[in-house]
């Protein structure tokens, strides 16, 4: 145990060449053609900045670069449950890991240790039938989305076959809202607000929404969603640097306070947003958020369900002594 505490981290991504979080498999705006001289001169351009910003980000967490080689799954697998031996955590969630059969492949590795979301393109004509064998043959425990890649509204009814699946199998739906990326990523998109979702969890009030990073930028929109819906709950995961951003002043704290107060310990569930080595688990999330929630002075049931609990619950895997 992490402290006194089992420690379920529900959101990281599977270190894997072709991930999203890796930077391969996501869709991207066409801006030009690539044979084009122009158009790579501007991509050079971008990407140089964007490598400086990253570069600072990392200095400031004092995260190292990430390794360029490339490893097998096995080999991965195997360097995760070192971290998670390590550091005293007993499950993770992966969110991701470059398509669906790989990540049931990997979490097949150590089925006690790891747990995996469905990864794949909603809007592909088989994405209900796709889903239901994600989670039925190859046993996927939920849908993860990334909300500014969807081409039509979230809420668009041709997609409601998919949530009926959700609804059916009883598996949560994780929702990526706000930018996309990492500094120079996506701002703009119309599923950018997890406002956007409503109609949805309104319609299937069985099916854990779960959506990460507070909101981001939306905090009042995930605030007054969660208000209105009770299924909808938010995960912690990531550095939240995005609260420097803010036209007013937020900080981590304030994050936790908020929420804590609207829906409280019952539907906060912790996530680190790990991917890469050597990093590893981003061990200091878990130490801030503590700590945080400790001056907070929540007591230890409190904790277990933020830390731990409440993921077991939604994704319907044992925790602890039950384990």
């Amino acid at each position: 145990m992490f402290q006194d505490l089992h420690i379920f981290d529900v959101h990281a991504h599977f270190p894997i060449k072709g991930d999203v979080a890796m930077g391969g498999g996501g869709r991207t705006r066409e801006t030009g053609r690539i044979d084009d001289p122009a158009s790579q001169e501007r991509q050079a351009l971008r990407q140089r900045s964007l490598d400086q910003t990253r570069h600072q980000w990392r200095m400031a967490f004092d995260f190292p670069e990430p390794e360029t080689g490339t490893r097998s799954s096995e080999e991965q697998a195997e360097r995760w449950v070192a971290e998670l031996d390590r550091h005293g955590l007993e499950r993770i969630g992966f969110v991701t890991g470059r398509d669906n059969d790989e990540l049931a492949r990997v979490v097949a590795m150590h089925p006690n240790r790891f747990v995996g979301f469905a990864h794949h393109d909603i809007t592909r004509p088989d994405a209900a039938t796709e889903l239901e064998r994600a989670v039925t043959t190859l046993g996927l425990k939920g849908l993860k989305l990334l909300a500014p890649t969807i081409p039509i509204l979230i809420n668009d009814r041709s997609l409601y076959p998919v949530w009926e699946v959700c609804e059916r199998l009883g598996i949560p739906v994780l929702s990526h809202f706000g930018m996309l990326g990492a500094a120079g990523g996506v701002s703009y998109h119309p599923n950018m607000s997890p406002a956007v979702l409503e109609p949805v969890a309104r319609d299937f009030p069985t099916v854990d929404f779960i959506i990460p990073h507070f909101g981001i930028q939306h905090v009042t929109d995930l605030l007054f969603l969660c208000w209105s819906c009770p299924n909808v709950n938010v995960d912690t995961s990531g550095s939240n640097q995005w609260v420097r951003w803010m036209p007013y002043k937020l900080t981590l704290e304030d994050l936790f306070q908020r929420f804590f107060e609207t829906i409280g310990p019952e539907r906060i569930l912790f996530g680190s947003d790990s991917s890469w080595f050597p990093r590893g688990f981003a061990l200091r999330y878990l130490q801030d958020q503590l700590r945080i929630c400790r001056f907070m002075n929540m007591t230890h049931d409190q904790l277990q369900l933020i830390f731990g609990g409440n993921a077991a619950r939604i994704m319907n895997v044992p925790l602890g002594a039950s384990q």
